[in-house]
Formats: structure tokens, sequence, C-alpha cells
């Protein structure tokens, strides 16, 4: 008998350090700049994405430090589940804490990181520039429609 791939035997909250990070399918979508509506707090993302990306890895340049050198940067952590509701629709993460499996194309199932990129389900389908290049006052030209 095959065992349960963990993400479907644990909740978040149970997960090791080691299995909440490899649940990130590295899609770097939650590196694009939000724009929450203050009244409908609905949140919209935009095509400028964060200077600390590394667009050619899809990964953070300076992870472990994200947090105070970008303080709009969100550090996810599994008591806070809650709140996931403006991560994409394709997040792991908000996946598993809406019972739903994993994509075909999730390195976790793939066994390939490079699959992200190559379904379209990464940041490199979204961006057009980092926010280096434009005032934050301007993110809303940006929004994806």
């Amino acid at each position: 008998m095959a065992q349960e791939v963990f993400w479907r035997s644990k909740s978040l909250e149970d997960m090791t350090s080691d299995e909440w990070e490899s649940l990130c399918d590295g899609c770097a979508l939650c590196c694009l700049h939000k724009i929450e509506d203050e009244d409908t707090h609905e949140v919209f993302y935009t095509s400028v994405v964060c200077h600390l990306l590394d667009l050619e890895t899809r990964r953070c340049t300076q992870y472990e430090k994200r947090c105070s050198l970008v303080p709009s940067c969100v550090k996810l952590r599994p008591e806070d589940v809650k709140e996931f509701h403006w991560l994409p629709r394709t997040c792991a993460y908000r996946l598993v804490h809406e019972g739903k499996d994993l994509p075909d194309w999730h390195p976790l199932i793939s066994g390939r990181p490079e699959s992200v990129a190559e379904a379209d389900a990464s940041v490199l389908s979204w961006y057009e520039v980092t926010d280096k290049q434009i005032s934050e006052d301007d993110f809303v030209d940006y929004v994806i429609e």
C-alpha cells in the first residue's frame, strides 16, 4: 500500500518546517505587489514585482531578510491560514488549506521545478516591471484585469 503524501495527511499547522517550505511551488506570484480595497478588502494583483525577486530562479534573493528589507512583504505562517484568501488560487498553501489537491505541474507532483514556468503558472507570465522602476503610488495603473 502506498504511503499517503504529507500534504494530504497533515494540516498546514502540523507540517514540519521542511514540509511547509516544500509546498511552495516557486511560482513567485506572491511577489507581485497587491492593492487592497479599503472598503471591500478585495485584493487586486498588479504586474509589478518585488525588486528582491530573481526572475530567472523565481526565488527571493534575500529570503531570510525579506520582511525587514520590504516591510510590505508577508511571511506566510501556518497560524495565518484563515487569511490566505489573497493568495493565488493555484497556491499550494491555499489549496491544501481548502482541501484541494496540488496541480500536476507542482514540483512535488512533477518532480521538476521548471514545470511551474512551463505551465505558465509563474510570475513570468504576469510581471511587467519591478518596483524599483515605478512609484508605489502608481501601482494602481498596473492592476491585472
